[in-house]
């Protein structure tokens, strides 16, 4: 069993920044990608963010890309998501999350098999 707790999300004006980190414990985190969500409220979840375990590969929304950068530290068992130029369609709650062994689409929720509990980010106009 896997745990997640993610921090670092607030109320930010239009055109700020925020980094989000994602503390993980109970398996090995350096064997599995991760992976960072959103939610707004009435839509889906969607993809944000993903890293494999190496740190070597990332992938974007198109949504993000050029404004958000996942990194990690597989020595704190923490993954980070920067946020730059946000913007109020950026408002969501955002979950981190850990891929299932072998997981190849790392945009698919159904890759991902543990989740954190979610952290509010705010970008007001």
């Amino acid at each position: 069993q896997e745990q997640l707790v993610e921090s670092g999300g607030g109320l930010v004006q239009a055109g700020g920044s925020l980094r989000l980190s994602c503390g993980t414990s109970g398996r090995t985190f350096l064997s599995y990608a991760m992976g960072w969500f959103r939610q707004a409220p009435g839509k889906e979840r969607e993809f944000v963010a993903a890293i494999n375990w190496s740190g070597s590969n990332t992938y974007y929304a198109d949504s993000v890309k050029g404004r958000f950068t996942i990194s990690r530290d597989n020595a704190k068992n923490t993954v980070y998501l920067q946020m730059k130029s946000l913007k109020p369609e950026d408002t969501a709650v955002y979950y981190c999350a850990s891929a299932a062994g072998g997981a190849t689409s790392l945009n698919k929720i159904n890759e991902y098999d543990y989740w954190g509990q979610g952290t509010q980010v705010t970008v007001s106009s």
